[in-house]
């Protein structure tokens, strides 16, 4: 089979393709021939390499993966050849408390497709049965690999973690990637109130369009005082930022007394300062937040079937074009999801 596979971090000229044999399933397991598989900036820090991380190369990148079951291992039930099935991305022992009690992301084994272990950019992927959920009926297969990681991880950060309640005002950060895009409808879904930030007019008015009530290009306009004046002056109760050192201190002088702060990642940078005062004299939370469990993306799911959360599709490019579709990623242009078709 034909894969992408980064065998040393570095620029666009580390995915390299090359034939590899299509792999066999073992015991518990499925094999899934991709039809599918969306980008993430994770994909990004697996070719470039994260300070201080180390990833097992050589890898296949690529989390989000929607395809066709192709062949079953021994003991696995419930599931076809020939089913239509989205996978699960987080990987996990399945057997310790977290996993028991459906917190997989504590897992002391808790990995990615495509970050601890192949991912979707291949024609063939091997995964555990218990990651293999079907699709939804009213999606294509680019719709259902626009949804797993993304929708997952906002998810798990506004309704496990940070606990979004009907009438919260909430600020959501960089709202044209896939983590915002998905968490706008969520806070909305929820009863939240949502004001979103991002860098163009065009992202805003599609932030409008996916339920904000409020959208700030933060390239023209500070968004601290846009969130004063939004809340007349209280603050918001809950920011979502995956930004990181860029947005970090303005996001904590942005919330209300009692206000949360939730994140799962630092795209702009991890060391971040603020005035520690301000968390303790106004009783803030920090909480951190990585994926979810599968229970959650059930829901999700669920939600999408039922028409009540959308996927966002920004580009469909064929997986020859790797390379242009992380280039175009990087340069953060688009509006949701980047898919690519092996």
């Amino acid at each position: 089979m034909r894969a992408v596979v980064v065998h040393e971090h570095g620029g666009f000229e580390a995915l390299r393709f090359e034939e590899r044999k299509v792999p066999e399933p073992g015991p518990g397991e499925v094999r899934i021939r991709v039809k599918a598989v969306g980008l993430n900036h994770l994909d990004l820090w697996v070719r470039k390499g994260v300070p201080g991380h180390e990833f097992p190369l050589p890898l296949v990148p690529g989390s989000d993966v929607a395809g066709m079951v192709d062949s079953l291992g021994a003991g696995v039930a419930g599931i076809r050849p020939g089913d239509r099935v989205v996978l699960s991305p987080g990987i996990s022992c399945g057997r310790c408390r977290p996993c028991r009690s459906g917190e997989e992301s504590l897992c002391g084994e808790f990995g990615i497709l495509g970050e601890t272990r192949d991912g979707g950019c291949a024609e063939f992927l091997v995964v555990p049965g218990r990651n293999v959920l079907p699709i939804p009926s009213n999606l294509d297969d680019p719709q259902a690999a626009a949804i797993p990681l993304v929708f997952l991880t906002a998810w798990h950060m506004l309704v496990t973690r940070a606990r979004v309640r009907p009438g919260q005002r909430v600020l959501i950060h960089a709202a044209g990637s896939g983590v915002s895009s998905a968490a706008i409808q969520i806070a909305r879904l929820l009863g939240a109130r949502v004001m979103a930030t991002a860098g163009t007019r065009e992202k805003c008015d599609r932030a409008l369009d996916l339920g904000a009530e409020e959208a700030v290009n933060y390239r023209e306009t500070d968004f601290v005082r846009e969130a004063r004046r939004w809340t007349g002056k209280r603050g918001v109760d809950l920011a979502v930022d995956h930004v990181g050192a860029d947005t970090f201190d303005r996001t904590i002088r942005s919330l209300a007394r009692g206000g949360s702060y939730v994140t799962c990642g630092a795209t702009s940078g991890y060391e971040m300062k603020t005035d520690f005062r301000l968390v303790y004299f106004k009783s803030l939370s920090i909480l951190g937040s990585t994926m979810g469990g599968s229970h959650e993306l059930m829901d999700v799911l669920g939600l999408v079937e039922a028409g009540r959360l959308l996927p966002v599709v920004d580009r469909i490019m064929p997986l020859d074009q790797v390379a242009d579709a992380h280039r175009h990623l990087e340069s953060r242009s688009g509006f949701g999801k980047t898919i690519l078709l092996p």
